[in-house]
């Protein structure tokens, strides 16, 4: 397994785990908004986010998501394209209480969006040292060969 491969499936694991991101649309002006993807261990070409038809996503088209892992050991930025999903099995599949909440009308509400991210490239950052590369951090040392490896500009 490539240092590559080993810094995707880390991003992976880290997004199971806090699967919050700021995305907004390229090009649009605007400013990313913090959105929680809906993922499927079956699907690591994208992910999926509930929202509003009248969110400034909702037009869709070429968008960023940056993430942060909660430890900060982790940092990605992602392109890909934001497009509606009208699968209603894929609408239900991720339904849950926490995102009932947001829509008064429930499943059948009006104003609900399922948006599907397709991702393209991806630039992954590891920042987690050593017990070596802390020390050196600690008294002014150069840690800049340890992270060298710790960087990847994939494919998702």
């Amino acid at each position: 397994m490539t240092d590559q491969d080993k810094i995707r499936d880390r991003f992976w694991v880290e997004l199971s785990s806090s699967p919050f991101l700021m995305v907004g649309l390229q090009g649009a002006g605007g400013h990313s908004l913090p959105m929680t993807a809906q993922l499927d261990p079956k699907a690591n070409h994208c992910f999926w986010f509930y929202t509003s038809k009248d969110n400034r996503l909702a037009p869709g088209g070429p968008a960023m998501a940056q993430f942060s892992a909660k430890d900060h050991y982790l940092f990605a930025c992602i392109e890909g394209v934001l497009v509606p999903e009208a699968d209603p099995a894929v609408i239900d599949r991720y339904w849950s209480k926490q995102v009932e909440a947001w829509y008064p009308g429930g499943r059948a509400d009006p104003n609900l969006l399922m948006l599907r991210f397709d991702l393209g490239k991806a630039e992954i950052w590891r920042s987690d040292l050593s017990i070596g590369g802390v020390f050196k951090m600690l008294f002014g040392g150069d840690v800049r060969g340890e992270l060298k490896d710790k960087h990847a500009e994939v494919a998702l």
